[in-house]
């Protein structure tokens, strides 16, 4: 495992630097309707029949969701309290560029589950960051059709984009990969009043994407950016983890920013202090699954 600290981050060929807001990948014209979708009060009111006012607390509860992952600090707590390991992804990349996707299919790797913001795209696109389209054709040649997918906590997931017009819109732009959907709102009650339950990344359990592969979690490989929900997630549930640096973090609320900083902090004294992610049986040698992008 190579700790977080020992990458030179932002100083790789063609990477973002995340502190500057003029090289971020502007957003796409569908991106910016998504985040004006995400602050709007009104199109829910007419689409589900209901009073403006409970609209308008259904879309005040999206908006505080997806600034603030409760689960997400719940897991910062539990992690830090009781398992650090949990916090420590097998591999630590720039991003999926750095990724020997035909050696994690060598090893026995039977598909690839992809975050979405900050990793295959920036904040609120829906369009593939350009510069990962070569990487990203490399995982679909390296792992057959159907084995690859995108478990995000906002499109695909109920809470956010409940009629999966997100998820349809971002599957047609990274051509066809599947969206799972996720997160549903069991509690009847619940539901009535509009009090949303978060079922997303990390907390719930990995049966959605098991079932969509066929295969158990601990032959998949789950990619994401952060810490407490992608890789406290994959850990888990037995998936090989692997850490990329955001794409960009100029789109992002400054709280968010705040809570990564928090999150290096805590697992770069982890690693100091001797913790090691999860053994995955898979994976001997973290170094034997990275590679630097070609030129």
């Amino acid at each position: 495992m190579l700790p977080i600290s020992s990458l030179p981050s932002r100083r790789f060929p063609n990477q973002i630097n995340p502190s500057s807001s003029s090289s971020c990948f502007p957003l796409t014209q569908e991106g910016r309707g998504t985040r004006r979708r995400v602050q709007n009060n009104n199109k829910n009111s007419v689409r589900m029949g209901i009073s403006s006012n409970s609209s308008s607390n259904w879309q005040w509860q999206r908006s505080l969701g997806q600034l603030f992952n409760r689960e997400g600090a719940a897991s910062l707590l539990s992690v830090a309290a009781s398992e650090p390991r949990l916090a420590l992804p097998h591999l630590s990349v720039p991003d999926i560029r750095w990724v020997d996707w035909p050696a994690l299919r060598r090893l026995g790797f039977r598909g690839v589950v992809f975050d979405k913001d900050n990793t295959l795209t920036a904040p609120y696109s829906l369009s593939l960051w350009p510069p990962l389209d070569p990487s990203f054709r490399l995982c679909r040649s390296a792992f057959p059709a159907g084995s690859i997918a995108v478990f995000s906590n906002s499109a695909g997931l109920k809470q956010f984009d409940p009629d999966g017009e997100e998820a349809k819109a971002l599957e047609k732009s990274i051509g066809g990969i599947h969206v799972i959907r996720h997160g549903n709102v069991e509690n009847e009650f619940l539901n009535e009043f509009l009090i949303l339950v978060e079922v997303k990344k990390p907390a719930g359990t990995a049966e959605d994407i098991e079932r969509y592969f066929g295969c158990p979690a601990s032959l998949l490989v789950m990619v994401g950016d952060r810490i407490f929900t992608d890789v406290v997630y994959g850990n888990k549930h037995g998936f090989l983890t692997i850490l990329t640096e955001p794409l960009c973090l100029s789109e992002e609320p400054f709280i968010v920013n705040q809570v990564r900083k928090l999150e290096r902090l805590l697992v770069n004294s982890w690693h100091q202090k001797g913790f090691e992610p999860p053994k995955h049986a898979l994976l001997a040698e973290a170094k034997q699954c990275i590679k630097a992008p070609s030129s």
